[in-house]
């Protein structure tokens, strides 16, 4: 079979991948054996888009090499390579899946599909996706499945990983979140627009031991009348006039209209108490005021939300990332980047937010807590799921008590540092600024003044909140309750941030 015969449905018949699936493990094709293989420093360089240093040690025919090669570096083998490289499935079976092409009169061998191990912390897998423009030559089909990606990767470590009964993946692509999903949800839905898409998360979720309830269609349609307890999506979020080149990043919605979709979708279909994970972009036309369309899209959806925009992208920049992503031609390039930015100009739009919703209907009878957006973009402070559930919790208990609540409570700090900002003076160093901060969490810092710094240090989980208020009220020579008053602020922002708790 040709390969324009199987481009649209490959991977068929999953007798093949799951025979294909088991030779792959047998020759060692796993991230542990690949490490060995390549090496620590090439494997992870390999991992991370680079991937001229394991090109470099490959040339040898040895099973796992042909392997690396052909599937994680899109190279051409000879056929007789990949023949011993596998056992139990023939190269032709594989060609007649959509998985690999034979060439130069049945010689040689070169892949059509990428397929690789990923892993977490709940198991081993297998992801079948298409060889990305990095690795093949001519400009991506339309109907494109992207691999595992930088995009894919911060949303998998922004779900919240608790376990719950049904979840919806909208916008599956190949399954990467339905894989993570699997380790702590009893019933997944996954859902997609495009065929090919479906067929490649129905080999990963074969050959990763998963089973998933995949769906063809737009946003909810699919699901319409169902409702879940986690809801992921990594939707084609790319702002552009609508057009739908490569359907895995255009939505055929002009600028962000599908993302605003979807949010407004949402509470329809999740559980009293569930939770949603998104990845969006949005289009801002004032910089000083870019949560405008993220507000706009929660005000009346009723949901509890965590809004961080980790990246504010100007349209030069913007553009240039989503027009070197398709192997297009230069002048293919030039044209779509002026119309792409003759668009921005009509429209308004002077920059892209990138960010991640966290997003939660609440229990029954319930009213909203909070709505939350801001900008965290600090290396090492992305949102985990881990963070995710602890500002949610935060938030709940925030809600539930009132100041006097707090007063009288024994408060704790987390491990924190305390960062000094100085400039030198006539006297030496001068201490402007003080900003507590807790190591990791996102957005986990406050500035403090001359009290706070002391109130902190006292909240050791020995005294009520309210007895040290009034002791630094006496120091200072101050009224307590004035004080009390003008603390309490920074003491919630404290908790909010996770750098003071109750102490038990």
């Amino acid at each position: 079979m040709s390969e324009a015969g199987v481009m649209g449905h490959p991977c068929a018949d999953l007798g093949v991948v799951d025979r294909f699936a088991a030779a792959l493990r047998r020759a060692g094709f796993t991230t542990d054996g690949i490490e060995a293989h390549l090496g620590a420093e090439v494997s992870a360089a390999l991992t991370g888009g680079v991937s001229w240093p394991a090109a470099a040690v490959l040339a040898d025919d040895r099973r796992l090499s042909t392997l690396i090669a052909l599937f994680l570096l899109g190279e051409e083998r000879a056929v007789a390579a990949l023949e011993g490289a596998l056992s139990g499935v023939g190269v032709d079976e594989l060609a007649g899946q959509g998985i690999v092409a034979v060439a130069d009169g049945g010689a040689t061998v070169r892949p059509i599909l990428d397929v690789r191990p990923y892993a977490d912390d709940a198991g081993e897998y297998l992801v079948f996706a298409d060889q990305d423009s990095g690795r093949r030559s001519g400009t991506l089909a339309h109907d494109h499945v992207l691999g595992i990606g930088g995009a894919s990767v911060s949303l998998a470590r922004a779900v919240i990983r608790a376990p719950v009964r049904r979840a919806l993946d909208v916008g599956t692509g190949c399954g990467v979140q339905a894989l993570h999903l699997g380790a702590h949800c009893a019933d997944i839905v996954a859902t997609d627009t495009n065929d090919r898409a479906l067929a490649l998360a129905a080999a990963t979720a074969r050959a990763s031991g998963q089973s998933w309830d995949l769906r063809r269609g737009s946003l909810f349609e699919p699901v319409a009348g169902e409702r879940f307890d986690l809801i992921v999506s990594n939707p084609p979020f790319v702002i552009s006039r609508g057009d739908q080149d490569y359907i895995y990043r255009d939505s055929g919605v002009p600028a962000d209209g599908l993302c605003e979709q979807l949010i407004a979708q949402l509470p329809e279909h999740l559980n009293p108490g569930g939770v949603a994970s998104v990845l969006a972009n949005w289009a801002v036309t004032d910089v000083d005021d870019w949560s405008a369309r993220p507000r706009r899209w929660l005000a009346n959806t009723g949901l509890d939300a965590w809004v961080v925009q980790r990246e504010l992208a100007d349209p030069i920049s913007y553009v240039s990332l989503w027009l070197a992503d398709a192997g297009e031609s230069p002048e293919r390039i030039a044209t779509r980047g002026r119309e792409w930015l003759d668009y921005f100009a009509d429209a308004g739009i002077v920059a892209v937010g990138m960010g991640v919703l966290t997003l939660r209907r609440p229990s029954v009878g319930g009213a909203v807590r909070f709505q939350i957006v801001e900008e965290i973009t600090g290396a090492g402070e992305e949102v985990t799921g881990d963070e995710a559930q602890a500002f949610l919790a935060r938030q709940d208990f925030l809600a539930e008590n009132s100041d006097e609540d707090l007063l009288a409570m024994r408060l704790s700090t987390s491990p924190v540092m305390l960062e000094e900002h100085l400039l030198p003076g006539d006297d030496g160093w001068q201490c402007v600024g003080s900003v507590l901060r807790r190591p990791g969490g996102p957005g986990a810092a406050i500035p403090l003044d001359e009290v706070s710094r002391a109130l902190f240090a006292g909240c050791r989980g020995q005294v009520a909140l309210a007895d040290l208020i009034a002791l630094l009220a006496a120091h200072h020579d101050v009224d307590a309750d004035a004080l009390a008053q003008a603390a309490m602020p920074v003491v919630r922002e404290a908790i909010a941030r996770g750098i003071a708790y109750q102490a038990v």
